[in-house]
């Protein structure tokens, strides 16, 4: 396992984390093997947040005993100093451990970062965490290049996570300000959300640029661990098949595509957007048009039943065109 330091925290850190995501579909004992797998592999960077549902208490149950083998990140919607002490406390309780390695504000817009940096906002629960040893430091988490740019004129910020990956590369020069300035930079989205299907091939391009502290891609069973170490530890440069394989997943996906975050849920109407999106991936791009077909069939709200009302829309930090694109998929499904 190849270790860094994560920029101005000290903290080291394995190049390759775990992303908490994926645990909410699964169970305790389960993420307890994980674990177990991790620490035998040296992995020692663990991902969650108080947003992942059961995502912190399943990790606090499971690493019981084995606290001191990893560095854990969580992060939190809170935008005041109130909700943010709140939520300090919680993950501790949750995560069952008196320090957090790390403690992010999780997706702010700039105008949260004007909430979170005032008088009465987060950032002071934040300091104050810090300084009763609470936490040990502070990061911001982003998925607008603009609020990337923003957080790197802050002091306060020693990490910052964003999207990176094939087809998602317009924080390379901000990735690389970063370095400059020791900003530990987290990758996240490194299959672009479930958008990019070769695992290895997705990591493989991370893990070319040195820009990168820690690429955290979600897991929940241990055969996932394996693939996704077996890619990283590969150090040799991409081969000519594999980059002209990248030049094709760029021209096949673009950059308009769901990454299945669901910041736009709840729908309005009750539709389930990104897993309609998922569908019409399987729909278009892998070969799989019946399977998809029936499986659009069975959800009880479908593209159709969109209102128009927007609401999705305003929610996606991508800025994706959604009625749009549910719309799209109307009529592709036919309903």
């Amino acid at each position: 396992m190849e270790y860094t330091t994560l920029g101005k925290t000290g903290l080291t850190i394995s190049r390759m984390g775990f992303g908490g995501i994926p645990i909410q579909k699964v169970d305790v004992p389960t993420v307890r093997t994980l674990m177990q797998a991790l620490a035998e592999q040296g992995v020692n960077y663990i991902d969650t947040a108080r947003g992942y549902t059961v995502s912190e208490r399943y990790l606090g149950e499971a690493l019981e005993g084995m606290r001191d083998k990893f560095v854990i990140a969580t992060k939190s919607m809170a935008r005041t100093k109130a909700a943010m002490e709140k939520d300090i406390e919680t993950s501790l309780a949750n995560l069952r451990t008196d320090h957090i390695d790390l403690y992010q504000v999780h997706n702010p817009s700039l105008k949260d970062l004007e909430t979170v940096t005032a008088p009465g906002g987060a950032l002071e629960a934040l300091l104050e965490a810090k300084a009763a040893g609470k936490i040990g430091h502070i990061g911001l988490t982003a998925h607008m290049a603009t609020v990337f740019e923003r957080a790197l004129d802050m002091d306060w910020v020693e990490t910052v996570m964003f999207p990176y990956n094939i087809v998602e590369t317009q924080g390379e020069a901000l990735m690389h300000r970063c370095t400059e300035q020791n900003v530990g930079f987290i990758v996240m989205k490194p299959l672009a959300g479930g958008a990019l299907e070769d695992a290895t091939l997705a990591l493989r391009f991370i893990r070319q640029n040195p820009d990168v502290s820690v690429v955290i891609p979600g897991m929940y069973s241990v055969d996932e661990v394996r693939q996704n170490l077996t890619a990283m530890e590969d150090a040799s440069p991409l081969t000519a098949q594999e980059l002209e394989r990248i030049d094709a997943i760029r021209k096949e996906l673009g950059t308009q595509f769901c990454r299945r975050c669901n910041y736009c849920q709840p729908c309005t109407a009750g539709i389930g957007i990104s897993g309609i999106f998922v569908l019409e991936g399987y729909l278009q791009r892998y070969g799989l048009g019946d399977w998809a077909k029936a499986r659009y069939a069975g959800m009880e709200k479908k593209a159709g039943d969109c209102i128009g009302c927007g609401a999705c829309e305003a929610r996606c930090p991508y800025q994706l065109p959604i009625r749009e694109m549910l719309a799209r998929c109307k009529a592709e499904f036919g309903a």
